[in-house]
């Protein structure tokens, strides 16, 4: 598998992968994660453009998964309920990381590529999605506290920093922010 940025004629297969990625989770318990056809084609189509939109392709040369990696910070990451985020240096976010199939090996080869190319990574999952909450600690990523997305919709934050990434800031400057459990303007 090969994992590449997303170009403009990809977006038919991509939309293709998160139509077969819903009808997934709705068949494994998880039908409200992404409704109402999210992510949208326009939505996706500008991650494109911005170059933070990925593609897998088997040997083939077929899409078969794809997500949206991109510089944090992430405005629902600000505040997070619970346990903390591993530390408070620069990151990066994964968003709509979606399989065509599930267990074929996509969603690790995705993943894997992830924590080799950045070693500080945040995201979150919905309650229900079993399958992406297993992926993320097989990969070492941290189950950490609850945030919540802009309408107000939990969910869990994970985050994975390389070992030597962890203890960066431990008691340090960065450990009495205001904002780090609370949120800017809160």
């Amino acid at each position: 598998m090969q994992i590449r940025i997303a170009e403009k004629a990809d977006l038919d297969a991509i939309m293709e992968v998160y139509d077969r990625a819903r009808e997934h989770m709705r068949e494994a318990g998880n039908p409200n994660q992404w409704a109402d056809g999210y992510p949208s084609r326009l939505m996706i189509a500008q991650d494109v453009l911005r170059g933070v939109q990925f593609v897998c392709e088997d040997e083939d040369g077929a899409v078969v998964g794809t997500f949206c990696l991109q510089a944090g910070p992430e405005k629902s990451y600000l505040k997070i309920e619970g346990e903390p985020w591993l530390n408070d240096v620069p990151y990066f976010v994964i968003h709509r990381f979606a399989a065509h199939e599930s267990g074929e090996g996509v969603g690790g080869a995705m993943m894997d590529w992830i924590c080799k190319a950045a070693n500080n990574v945040r995201t979150d999952t919905h309650e229900d999605n079993a399958g992406m909450q297993a992926l993320l600690e097989s990969r070492g990523f941290k189950r950490c506290g609850t945030i919540h997305l802009a309408d107000g919709s939990p969910r869990i934050g994970y985050h994975y920093a390389r070992p030597d990434e962890r203890t960066l800031d431990k008691g340090g400057i960065l450990s009495w922010l205001p904002w780090r459990h609370t949120g800017l303007g809160r």
